[in-house]
């Protein structure tokens, strides 16, 4: 039996039995709390929840499914395992209320034994430890032997969350015999062996936020069966890697890498990736995603590129999707019509994430190249390669794994800490969405734009239109402002809104809807209602130093252009109170002597205080006036045109001082790269600036006081310290490299045994590696097993002479369980490590057991 005969198989026998046949849902589902479709129940929770009432009483469906982040992400264990897949195919039958277990057992084993044809002694049963019915049914109505029949804890429990709908499931599992492992059952024996192919979840409870299980008045089934690891079953295939859903692919990704799939475990591997991925790609683009940057984007564009690089990791040479693509339209085309129909989108953007990924990587794979030949991967390098050149840190640590060298991930989470938080000074949430504006909207609807006064006032009055809660904050909207909403780099004002009954702080100013500006406000005291007359005022310290740092920063652009050529374009701006942040394009690194011409030129247009002058005018004469456009902003038709002084002319919505001369002192506090021909300065203005200067001052008398002699030689001094502490480093070194060598000599004298096993804490991971790299070159040497307790973390290292007779990953796997660690899939010498120091020499004792008992 083909899929296809499958899925006609499954709808047609519920149908038959009353059901409503129901086309699959998009990838993409309703439910704003999951990233996509990932069950069959998905399109129809509503319908559990009671939310809505659902339009039939039965009904059937074969649904799209795709598990690849969020709370459901299967990424990793793709082509690590022979059943898992990122996007799949649920077959699955609903009651909503209608019939229960009595029948939907019944259905299960008729449809799985009468219609697909499988032998009833080679499936088991699974059933929650509280649900005798349904033993009782399985037992009796249906006549499976009870030594079949067992019973699991939390395996064999559903529930949609901490509370609501919840209740026992029962399970189908295929034995697929003695040459996958283990036997003793689905409870007891191998995963491999034993393969879950149906799930019944039997809705009956209401989960209170006591912990009490109130019965449902109207139970409701959700099956679900996992179309994917049927067919390997009907087709007497070892996987679902080879059937007629997936193998075509898979043959396609032989073809464009040269490599055979059941020669090398390693490209077995690489090429189930290639297309598991594939399937996924091209059903997400199909359903309308795009690769982005985050969220479900974000997703889909580390699927295409974890799919690239491993074709190239295989051997593919040439570009690899567009056939990638083809061949899976062609095997799953008749059952879902609209890859066909969505085919020329689909190619288009797989082509363009492939072209723009392949010129990132060009790039960034000599510095990956460069980390991982140097013996570890440092977060900074992983943060770059993932924030520079688009290479997801999964990807970055697979690759490295794959040749067994480590990635700092607490280096990168702590890099990845610091973007997040610039991000959100930025004026940017953690994810990048917008906040609500339902109130914006309404407020656009009725009265109309909000009229801003903040240009010549920093105090008005106004009639509040719209008061209320978006998301946990309070926000009000009133007819004219004085408040500059955040836009085009400014952050939003904050200030006080007072009318007769309330007093509010507030806290920012944004605008959701162009035009309309929100104010998010804390009350000290009061409410206030739609009507109230307020008047509003500005924080106008905060707001005079909002203004100075923007005028630098039209400054800054200026001198940038002056110093280093007109292809200076603005890629990015921040305006805050305390500081100012000017992204730009630029290929290198600007010198000391670069920045210190910029200064000047500023300083010498503050020192000169000439106006600020702004003009309104239409936005074509003003560009071709030789205005320049601020990053970011959207200019209508009629625009703002500011003149900082004799040089600097831009289009601006943002506040600005009045002469120059209100900067006061300008300075820069770092220069660096943020990605590929861009770069970023930040600087201060005002008192910022004077205070930045005053602790470069005092460091450098903290210097002289530690070097004495004079400032004048400082830095010769300095140089000749750090010359000799290069010296006492490299002679550490040698002394460690000795001492490894020395443990080395006594750990083999200790050792007759082929097999070293043995714990020496105080080591690195790399000073692990060394000490390996000493043992493996002993006379008869079969393998080792080491550990090293440090700063309470364990690091793992196995090595093996002879990977065919005991993999070196499948040596090292109880010991890092044990910590608490994962391996990766070395065969010759694998690394892990973990936490849990107190289950290590318990392990390592076993091991020791197993391996010099059995020499």
């Amino acid at each position: 039996m083909d899929s296809n005969e499958l899925r006609r198989s499954f709808r047609d026998f519920f149908v038959e039995r009353g059901h409503t046949a129901v086309p699959s849902a998009s990838l993409i589902p309703f439910d704003r709390t999951l990233l996509f479709t990932v069950a069959g129940m998905v399109p129809f929770k509503r319908y559990f929840l009671g939310e809505e009432p659902a339009p039939y009483a039965r009904a059937t469906s074969i649904q799209k499914c795709m598990r690849a982040g969020g709370k459901h992400n299967d990424l990793d264990q793709i082509g690590q395992t022979l059943r898992h897949l990122t996007f799949f195919e649920m077959l699955g039958n609903f009651s909503f209320g209608d019939y229960f277990k009595e029948q939907a057992i019944p259905y299960a084993w008729e449809l799985v034994t009468s219609v697909l044809g499988l032998e009833a002694d080679r499936l088991w049963v699974t059933v929650h430890t509280s649900d005798d019915e349904a033993a009782e049914i399985w037992r009796d109505s249906v006549g499976v032997s009870p030594d079949r029949i067992q019973r699991l804890e939390e395996d064999n429990w559903w529930q949609m969350g901490d509370t609501g709908p919840c209740g026992p499931c029962s399970e189908i599992y295929y034995d697929k015999g003695a040459s996958y492992g283990a036997d003793g059952g689905p409870a007891f024996g191998s995963d491999e062996r034993f393969l879950e192919i149906w799930n019944l979840v039997f809705m009956q409870y209401d989960q209170q936020d006591t912990g009490d299980l109130v019965p449902l008045p109207k139970p409701c089934i959700d099956t679900g069966a996992g179309l994917e690891r049927i067919v390997p079953i009907l087709q007497g295939r070892p996987s679902v890697f080879e059937t007629d859903l997936v193998y075509p692919i898979l043959q396609e990704a032989e073809s464009l890498t040269g490599r055979r799939y059941g020669v090398d475990h390693r490209d077995d591997v690489g090429l189930r990736i290639v297309a598991d991925h594939s399937r996924a790609m091209t059903f997400l683009l199909a359903d309308g995603v795009v690769p982005t940057n985050e969220g479900r984007g974000y997703v889909l564009r580390r699927i295409i590129r974890r799919l690239i690089l491993r074709s190239q990791l295989l051997g593919a040479h040439q570009h690899v999707v567009e056939r990638l693509v083809s061949g899976v339209i062609a095997t799953m085309g008749e059952a879902y019509p609209e890859l066909p129909e969505r085919q020329d989108r689909i190619m288009e953007l797989a082509t363009r994430e492939e072209d723009r990924f392949e010129q990132t990587l060009s790039i960034g794979a000599p510095v990956l190249d460069a980390a991982i030949a140097s013996g570890a991967v440092d977060g900074e390098v992983a943060f770059r390669l993932h924030d520079t050149f688009g290479v997801p840190i999964e990807l970055t640590t697979e690759i490295a794994l794959d040749r067994g060298v480590e990635v700092d991930l607490e280096g990168f989470q702590r890099a990845m800490a610091e973007q997040r938080m610039r991000s959100r000074q930025a004026g940017f949430g953690d994810d990048g969405s917008e906040e609500q504006a339902t109130g914006a909207l309404w407020v656009l609807e009725t009265f109309g734009k909000t009229e801003f006064l903040g240009y010549d006032t920093q105090e008005a009055t106004g009639e509040v239109q719209f008061v209320g809660f978006e998301g946990e904050r309070a926000v009000i909207y009133v007819d004219r402002t004085p408040f500059y909403p955040e836009g085009g780099g400014q952050v939003g004002d904050t200030g006080v809104i007072v009318g007769d009954r309330f007093r509010a702080r507030v806290l920012d100013t944004d605008q959701p809807v162009q035009g309309v500006v929100r104010h998010w406000v804390e009350f000290d005291d009061g409410s206030a209602e739609v009507g109230d007359r307020v008047e509003l005022v500005v924080d106008g310290d905060r707001r005079a130093k909002i203004r100075a740092n923007h005028t630098a920063t039209h400054l800054l652009q200026w001198a940038l252009r002056e110093v280093l050529g007109d292809h200076v374009a603005q890629q990015g701006s921040l305006v805050a109170p305390d500081r100012l942040r000017f992204d730009f394009t630029h290929w290198s690194a600007l010198s000391a002597s670069d920045i210190q011409r910029v200064e000047e030129l500023i300083l010498s247009q503050v020192i000169g205080a000439d106006s600020v002058v702004t003009e309104v005018k239409d936005k074509e004469t003003a560009l071709g006036e030789g205005a320049i456009a601020f990053f970011g902003d959207q200019y209508q038709d009629v625009v703002r045109v500011v003149h900082a002084g004799a040089h600097s002319v831009e289009l601006c919505g943002g506040t600005h001082v009045h002469s120059l001369g209100e900067i006061g002192l300008f300075k820069v506090v770092s220069e660096g790269s943020i990605g590929a021909n861009t770069r970023r300065i930040e600087a201060v203005t005002q008192l910022a600036a004077l205070k930045v200067i005053h602790g470069f001052e005092q460091q450098l008398q903290m210097l002289e006081q530690l070097l004495p002699g004079g400032r004048e030689a400082l830095s010769e001094r300095l140089a000749s310290l750090v010359a000799k502490n290069r010296t006492l480093e490299t002679q550490l070194a040698n002394l460690r490299q000795e001492s490894l060598r020395s443990i080395a000599r006594s750990l083999s004298q200790q050792h007759p045994s082929p097999w070293i096993i043995e714990r020496i804490d105080g080591l690195t991971a790399q000073e692990l590696r060394f000490l390996a790299g000493e043992l493996r070159q002993r006379p008869g040497f079969a393998g080792l097993v080491l550990a090293s307790v440090l700063d309470g973390k364990v690091a793992l290292l196995a090595a093996v002479a002879n990977p065919d007779l005991g993999a070196a990953n499948e040596l090292l796997e109880p010991v890092a369980h044990a910590v608490g660690g994962r391996v990766g899939p070395q065969r010759e010498l694998a690394l892990s490590g973990g936490r849990n120091a107190a289950g290590l020499d318990a392990a390592l004792s076993a091991l020791r057991s197993s391996l010099v008992g059995s020499a």
